[in-house]
């Protein structure tokens, strides 16, 4: 099982993730284990990330694990921001594709489809 917790800080106000991420992951499973009461009783063993672990150990900016937030602000044509929405850049023949385009992440393949069939569009008006 996986669990994600969104919009967890990257740097903690008090303390540090060292400590508090044995702590966030006792509160998850806790949670829940109101909707699953015999969790705890599965749970033979668990690995706990936190933001920082995410961005040290994988390369993810923030620990996002889909390189920008979810948010409005940086959805549809603002993703990932608004001068690079539709896959395409103001530098010619460069596009993008990935978590960090629309829709986002998880593994769907949406952002290179989509990200493809932008380039192909373009090549048909060139030629």
């Amino acid at each position: 099982m996986s669990c994600n917790v969104w919009h967890a800080p990257v740097e903690l106000t008090q303390g540090s993730w060292k400590v508090e991420r044995g702590e966030m992951a006792s509160r998850c499973i806790e949670i829940i284990s109101r909707s699953i009461p015999d969790l705890k009783d599965r749970i033979i063993d668990y690995r706990a990330l936190s933001p920082l672990d995410l961005e040290n150990e994988f390369g993810l900016r923030d620990g996002n694990i889909m390189h920008l937030e979810m948010m409005p602000t940086q959805m549809f044509g603002l993703r990932p921001l608004a001068d690079c929405s539709a896959y395409k850049t103001p530098t010619k023949g460069l596009y993008l594709c990935g978590s960090g385009t629309w829709p986002g992440g998880t593994v769907s393949g949406i952002p290179g489809h989509n990200a493809a069939h932008t380039i192909l569009n373009h090549i048909e008006m060139a030629g």
